[in-house]
């Protein structure tokens, strides 16, 4: 666990949700609170990636040098700031991820020595619930000062293990689990899958 930092972005704009996500109440707590506990269960160092006014006590805060420039940008700032060669990179809106999820990722990280860790479900990539190693911060410093917001893309560009939906079906994770609150009906419909 010494060599795994653990890092929530909770920098983004929340503009379709009307209100902070991070702070939307969740199991007896905020959104954050619980990403936190959660990103703990793997991880001994968590961070927070976001606007160190906002969150500075909740946790040490890391905050984006490329500013506005979305997920990308946090992911920058977060490698930019490890000490770890192995980085876990959770966003704040994911509540229904379970540690026994976190766990497999990680281990599947650690047995790949990929440079990059990452779930393919749900329709897509899942780059913030994924393990990053802290070399991946010259591949986004590269992108972020060529104008390029878009993760997806640097994953072709450097060793890569995708972990396919099918192995997550096999390990006995629902792809509902990657359900990310980006409107309050999105919150409520969690809400529901969670009660």
């Amino acid at each position: 666990m010494n060599d795994l930092t653990a890092f929530v972005l909770a920098g983004g704009k929340s503009t379709r949700m009307g209100s902070d996500k991070a702070f939307l109440p969740w199991a007896g707590g905020t959104l954050l609170s619980h990403a936190l506990k959660l990103a703990g269960t793997v991880a001994r160092q968590v961070r927070i990636v976001g606007d160190a006014k906002k969150f500075a006590n909740f946790g040490t805060v890391v905050e984006d040098v490329y500013r506005g420039r979305g997920p990308l940008g946090g992911i920058h700032a977060a490698l930019s700031n490890t000490r770890t060669e192995w980085n876990l990179l959770l966003a704040v809106d994911l509540p229904l991820l379970e540690p026994r999820f976190l766990e497999y990722l990680v281990a599947q990280a650690r047995e790949a020595r990929a440079m990059v860790t990452v779930p393919l479900a749900a329709g897509g990539y899942q780059p913030l619930t994924a393990v990053y190693r802290s070399e991946f911060a010259v591949a986004c410093e590269q992108s972020l000062r060529e104008g390029r917001n878009k993760i997806d893309p640097l994953f072709a560009t450097v060793n890569t293990r995708v972990i396919q939906a099918e192995e997550l079906a096999q390990a006995g994770f629902l792809q509902e689990m990657f359900r990310n609150l980006n409107t309050p009906e999105d919150f409520e419909r969690a809400n529901q899958i969670r009660s």
